[in-house]
């Protein structure tokens, strides 16, 4: 910015092949703005003109001694990192038969189910029911009832924050899917709202977990987005029916099919 280069305006990834060749260019001692935008690859090549206006600056020796020195400090981050990703598949590697399986329900990828495998283990012996798990984790709402009332918010509590925002992610992701999990979301926001609906899909794909990693030889099996409607009764499906169209402001009249 000192230097007025402007190439984080143009190139959305300063540190992709043509930004680090532009940038190391500049390290170098390359000056030239019609230089330096020639070094663009791919997409980037169709913005020569703008990238011959990000380069034309004031960019001197200490400018490139300082950022040579910022470059430097980005590759090793890098190759720390390279390093740390090495370490991880170490030592994930005897669990990699439990992420495969975690893997098969819907918003959980390879990184979320290593994550749920770090936070919970794969010993589920502790908690002898998936209820005790959810309610370890504070994945089921507390409910106090004094003198035949019930008080309180019906809140969760707090349980790990790690597991909970692996838990939402994976919630998220789901809704957005044509499942089961997808379309418990949706019928709950419907309802009760996101939030809520997030919980709940958490809820659930802890007990999908609890039930894969309590049986080695069990596989997840998507019930489909057409469940409920096998499960709920014909007579409150048609009243539902009705409500949303009175609610849509119609008047509803019903005969039966021939």
């Amino acid at each position: 910015m000192d230097a007025q280069i402007k190439l984080s305006v143009v190139a959305s990834d300063i540190f992709g092949v043509s930004g680090r060749a532009m940038l190391a260019a500049l390290v170098a001692g390359e000056r030239d703005p019609k230089v330096l935008a020639q070094l663009a690859r791919a997409r980037l090549r169709a913005k020569l003109g703008p990238l011959v206006e990000a380069f034309t600056g004031f960019f001197t020796d200490q400018h490139a001694f300082l950022l040579g020195k910022m470059l430097a400090r980005v590759d090793q981050l890098d190759a720390d990192l390279a390093e740390l990703d090495a370490k991880l598949q170490e030592l994930i590697a005897p669990f990699v038969a439990a992420v495969d399986r975690l893997d098969e329900i819907p918003g959980v990828g390879q990184l979320a189910a290593r994550l749920l495998l770090a936070e919970l283990g794969t010993d589920m012996t502790r908690f002898p029911t998936a209820g005790h798990l959810v309610s370890w984790a504070k994945f089921a709402p507390g409910v106090k009832e004094s003198a035949g009332k019930r008080k309180g918010s019906g809140s969760t509590g707090h349980g790990n924050p790690y597991l909970a925002r692996v838990l939402g992610e994976a919630a998220v992701a789901a809704s957005k899917t044509d499942t089961f999990l997808g379309e418990r979301y949706r019928r709950i926001a419907r309802r009760r709202g996101k939030r809520r609906a997030i919980v709940a899909v958490g809820r659930s794909i802890l007990v999908i977990v609890w039930h894969l990693l309590s049986d080695p030889t069990a596989r997840f099996q998507d019930l489909g987005t057409g469940f409920y409607d096998t499960r709920i009764n014909a007579e409150r499906v048609k009243r539902n029916h009705i409500r949303q169209l009175e609610a849509l402001g119609y008047k509803v009249t019903l005969q039966p099919a021939a």
